[in-house]
């Protein structure tokens, strides 16, 4: 009996479970097989309090940026109005002349 080197072989992916068929002698994947889909709804009851709980934090989420949303004219007007007065305590000074102007 005679061995044949093998030419490829059977690896499965640690982190996502796929299949993976490789040529040895040119180190590529020659074939991908997806992992199986799981079932993700094992209990419809959990199923939907899982989305009640989505539901509750995408309500929480746009209250939360509506609320962002409305003291944001608040705050730039807040920074207007310090940056207005530091302008008007600092003195105006001219640039500083450039090279070109100088000729």
């Amino acid at each position: 009996m005679s061995e044949t080197p093998q030419t490829s072989t059977e690896v499965t992916c640690p982190c996502c479970q796929a299949r993976l068929t490789i040529d040895l002698s040119l180190g590529v994947v020659l074939h991908h097989e997806p992992p199986p889909k799981a079932s993700a709804v094992t209990d419809l009851k959990e199923a939907v309090k899982a989305l009640d709980r989505q539901t509750a934090q995408r309500d929480a989420l746009f209250k939360e940026r509506m609320q962002a949303e409305k003291d944001k004219g608040k705050v730039l007007d807040r920074k207007f109005q310090q940056l207005l007065k530091k302008a008007k305590e600092e003195p105006a000074t001219p640039p500083p002349p450039r090279d070109i102007d100088l000729d």
